[in-house]
């Protein structure tokens, strides 16, 4: 069997050869590509699992943009790196679909420790035909459609993982750790942080009015729900 490929996409050739060497170490190819239209064509043409990339690139598109290119035709996971710890940067690539932030000078093992994570929720969501209904939310498990009142509604993979790990569980409180564990990975179980901008990101795309969420509820300290059944609707009637 041949290795799983990952795409890193950077301009820093002393980057781009740190990162081979640790993913080569982990049994994964690295290709990789120092311009965001390069990039493009390798995540076509070269069918990577996951995609690594630098914020800051040469050309027309950032790896903003790139990312933006990608999720208009790809589901495909997406990990972004900077060398500016920004709060602002990271909320901009995380609402634009990426899978993680990390800032550089990182740490190859924990890096390391999160590509595999997220390529495990990738590998074990489920290919069984079954569809989830929640109130007013549809979930199909085989197409990983997602709707709200029959309209569709586009997520990304991470914010698809976080619905349907709650919709598994409807009107039962899951704890801020069991989210993080289960969607993100054990590594992930501290970081709170996380879980509060991706709960935030489903809100404004499937709540009538996110500032007063009725969907995805949450109880301080504790955790979240999904409510399966909205306050004006009495179960039963």
């Amino acid at each position: 069997m041949s290795p799983e490929k990952i795409l890193i996409v950077d301009i820093d050739s002393k980057s781009i050869s740190l990162l081979r060497q640790v993913l080569s170490s982990a049994g994964f190819e690295a290709v990789s590509a120092n311009k965001a239209d390069r990039a493009l064509q390798l995540v076509t043409g070269e069918i990577p699992v996951l995609v690594i990339t630098e914020s800051r690139l040469d050309g027309t598109l950032d790896g903003f943009g790139l990312l933006h290119d990608i999720r208009e035709f790809s589901s495909i996971p997406v990990v972004m790196l900077s060398d500016r710890p920004s709060a602002d940067d990271e909320v901009r690539a995380l609402e634009n679909g990426a899978d993680d932030y990390i800032v550089k000078p990182f740490d190859s093992r924990i890096l390391l420790a999160r590509v595999k994570s997220i390529l495990r929720r990738v590998k074990n969501a489920p290919s069984t035909p079954e569809i989830i209904e929640c109130g007013s939310l549809t979930i199909n498990q085989v197409s990983r459609q997602v709707s709200v009142d029959d309209v569709a509604v586009y997520l990304t993979e991470t914010e698809y993982n976080l619905l349907l790990e709650l919709a598994k569980h409807p009107d039962q409180v899951m704890l801020h750790e069991q989210l993080l564990r289960e969607v993100w990975g054990p590594e992930y179980r501290h970081e709170l942080d996380y879980l509060r901008s991706y709960v935030h990101l489903l809100r404004k795309k499937l709540e009538k009015t996110p500032s007063q969420p009725a969907m995805i509820v949450s109880l301080s300290g504790i955790g979240y729900k999904l409510v399966s059944t909205p306050p004006n609707k009495p179960k039963g009637k």
